[in-house]
């Protein structure tokens, strides 16, 4: 965990931030087991997976499980996301009672089963409606309201737009990562929107997009002047890069004791049947499927208990050391 004797990196409104590169969050992966172990190992803050408005106001058991944390993970921002600003207001009123530190708004995710209806990144074609959510989310929520954003759309690149209806409207943070909606997650990120963001608001940015290594968590700094860098799929198989390892500097103890306490919290969180099968999309990327055997992967995805699945792995262990 990141020392908090020392000064702030940043303030989210009255939150301190400690520390300048935070784990993405990424439906699927940025549960609270995987959150967890990135927070360990010195991701800043934590965000939930993003979760639908309409699923907090029903009965489904969903959200509590998605945006569950543990006190140590503070701050913790929830992320909702949506298309109606009442229900979203709604939403966020109700969560809020759960306890996060800060609340976000996903305006970036560009699936089409997302945008096509309007929210996601496919809200950001309606600036009027993220003014009048900002406005009445920050006039009723007492948490600090943040929101994530994409550059917008090919034809209609409203990033700056948008990210000043944040401020203005009482956002408190705005996260912009670099690409469009049609780019989802191919090509370049455009370090140079975020550094135009950067420089015409007051509150805080943090910059999301290709930040694969170390030494990029620097780079876009520097390039942008943001505050902090926000790391998605390059974590899947290097988490460490929040302790500043790039993963070829990772020692094999390292990765058998991040393993098994992943693991661990899987089969704590979701039971040992549905624990064991989702952590095998992890140890694919941990263990760095492509420099073992052919016998020895089919063994890792194998389906089997988590018991049997850590006397496998002290089988083949040795073929991961890097």
């Amino acid at each position: 965990m990141i020392d908090q004797t020392i000064s702030p990196n940043f303030y989210i409104r009255d939150v301190p931030i400690y520390g300048d590169a935070v784990l993405a969050p990424m439906d699927g992966y940025s549960d609270w087991p995987f959150r967890s172990i990135c927070r360990e190992l010195g991701s800043a803050m934590s965000y939930t997976e993003f979760v639908q408005v309409e699923k907090i106001l029903s009965r489904s058991k969903q959200p509590a499980k998605k945006l569950h944390f543990e006190e140590a993970e503070r701050p913790v921002t929830f992320q909702l996301y949506g298309d109606n600003v009442d229900k979203i207001v709604e939403a966020a009123l109700r969560v809020q009672d759960w306890g996060p530190t800060i609340i976000d708004i996903n305006m970036g995710c560009p699936a089409k089963s997302v945008s096509d209806r309007g929210a996601g990144v496919g809200m950001m074609k309606t600036p009027i409606k993220i003014a009048r959510l900002f406005t009445k989310l920050s006039k009723k929520l007492t948490v600090p309201l943040t929101g994530k954003i994409r550059l917008g759309w090919e034809r209609n690149k409203n990033y700056k737009l948008i990210a000043r209806i944040v401020e203005e409207c009482g956002g408190a943070l705005i996260a912009v990562h670099g690409r469009t909606k049609e780019q989802s997650y191919s090509g370049n990120a455009n370090w140079d929107a975020i550094a135009e963001v950067k420089s015409m608001v007051k509150i805080p940015v943090i910059g999301n997009g290709d930040v694969k290594r170390v030494e990029d968590i620097q780079k876009i700094k520097n390039y942008t002047k943001c505050d902090a860098v926000m790391i998605g799929r390059a974590t899947l198989a290097n988490p460490w890069i929040f302790s500043r390892l790039n993963r070829e500097e990772v020692t094999a103890e390292q990765v058998q004791k991040t393993v098994r306490t992943h693991l661990a919290r899987s089969v704590q969180f979701y039971g040992d049947e549905d624990g064991s099968r989702l952590f095998r999309k992890y140890a694919v990327q941990y263990l760095l499927m492509q420099t073992l055997t052919r016998e020895a992967r089919k063994q890792i995805l194998k389906p089997m208990p988590s018991a049997e699945f850590l006397e496998m792995l002290n089988q083949v262990y040795t073929v991961t050391a890097v």
